[in-house]
């Protein structure tokens, strides 16, 4: 039995031999247009070029598909994290992710805009490099956990976070850190 995938790329072949264009055609052909909406661009490719229904609607979310930025690898997103200035963190956060990956099997490392969250069923904690000497642990703690001289709250941080822990350097990633980092995974 073919799969999804080799369906749809069976089903460009035949529109490029019954159609006269390859696919890289026509995804030019509807850039060059300028239209950007689906049912746009399938009645332009049916008014304008004959095509059927059912070959607009493939090259149209091919095309929609090819214009999509592509997702980045999560160490080629990493990488872009300490990039730069902030380069030197790069051990604290693999000392974190150690840290975080140690808590169990079932955590998730998610990448988001400019830091990583970090969930279980829910966000628990995020990694993100703020300066180009700290990283801020964002942390989501019971709220009988009090703050103190390293445990900050998290008010004027980031409001989905009870607490920040600001690390800058990998001795930093300490039993106390750990702790707190496991407390919240656990609330998780």
């Amino acid at each position: 039995m073919a799969s999804a995938e080799e369906g749809i790329q069976s089903q460009i072949r035949n529109i490029e031999e019954r159609y006269g264009r390859p696919i890289g055609d026509w995804i030019e052909l509807i850039r060059a247009s300028g239209l950007t909406k689906h049912t746009a661009v399938v009645a332009f490719l049916k008014s304008e070029h004959g095509m059927n229904h059912g070959a607009a609607n493939r090259v149209s979310l091919t095309a929609r598909q090819a214009s999509e930025p592509q997702p980045v690898s999560a160490e080629g997103f990493v990488d872009g994290l300490y990039a730069g200035r902030k380069a030197g963190l790069r051990p604290v956060h693999d000392e974190l992710i150690r840290a975080v990956t140690g808590l169990g099997t079932d955590v998730s490392l998610v990448p988001k805009r400019g830091y990583i969250s970090l969930r279980r069923n829910r966000q628990f904690a995020m990694i993100q490099p703020s300066t180009a000497a700290r990283i801020d642990v964002g942390l989501i703690l019971r709220s009988e956990i009090e703050p103190d001289e390293r445990l900050e709250p998290a008010a004027g941080f980031n409001a989905l976070f009870t607490h920040r822990v600001r690390v800058q350097s990998v001795a930093d990633v300490d039993a106390q850190l750990r702790r707190w980092l496991e407390d919240a995974y656990q609330a998780a």
